[in-house]
C-alpha cells in the first residue's frame, strides 16, 4: 500500500481583462493560482457594442476599429503582467455582454479540457454604482455554472 497523493487536476482559468486595476489584479491572482500547478489562463477581453451603435453601419465600423486597437493594447498589457512567469496563457476577444461572454469562454475551456477544473476569475469593482446596479462580478455570482473567483 502506498500513500502517494495524486497530482492536482489541470486548471483552466478564464480571466476577464479590460486593463483596469481590478482586472490586472485578477490576472495576477490567476497566475499565482497556477504557480506550481498544471494549467492555463485564457485572458478574455469582451468588447461591448452599445445597442444604439448597431443602428449605424458607420458607427459599427468605427467601433470595430477601436476594438482592434484596444485588443492590441490589452494583449500587450497581459504579456507584460504575465512576463517572467512560467504560465501558459492565450488571449481572445469576444463581443457581447461581459458576464455571458465570460461564461461562454469558460464553457469552451471545459469542452476543450473535459477533465480540467474550470473557473472564472474577475476583479471586483470599487465603483459604488456597480454595487447598486450590478457589475459583471455580481451577474457572474448569480449565473456562473463554474466556480467564480472575485479578486478584491
Amino acid at each position: 500500500m502506498t500513500n502517494t497523493t495524486p497530482p492536482p487536476p489541470y486548471l483552466c482559468l478564464a480571466v476577464g481583462f479590460d486593463g483596469s486595476p481590478p482586472a490586472s489584479r485578477a490576472l495576477q491572482a490567476a497566475a499565482n493560482l497556477l504557480q506550481g500547478r498544471d494549467g492555463r489562463i485564457e485572458v478574455v477581453y469582451v468588447a461591448h457594442m452599445p445597442a444604439m451603435a448597431a443602428l449605424s453601419a458607420g458607427a459599427v465600423t468605427e467601433l470595430e476599429e477601436g476594438f482592434d486597437d484596444i485588443e492590441q493594447e490589452l494583449r500587450t498589457m497581459a504579456a507584460e503582467l504575465l512576463g517572467g512567469r512560467e504560465v501558459r496563457w492565450s488571449f481572445q476577444r469576444r463581443q457581447g455582454l461581459i458576464a455571458e461572454e465570460l461564461i461562454g469562454a469558460a464553457t469552451d475551456l471545459g469542452a476543450g479540457s473535459p477533465d480540467a477544473i474550470v473557473a472564472i476569475v474577475v476583479g471586483s469593482s470599487s465603483l459604488v454604482r456597480h454595487r447598486v446596479v450590478g457589475s459583471a462580478a455580481v451577474s457572474l455570482a448569480r449565473h456562473s455554472p463554474v466556480p467564480l473567483i472575485v479578486v478584491p
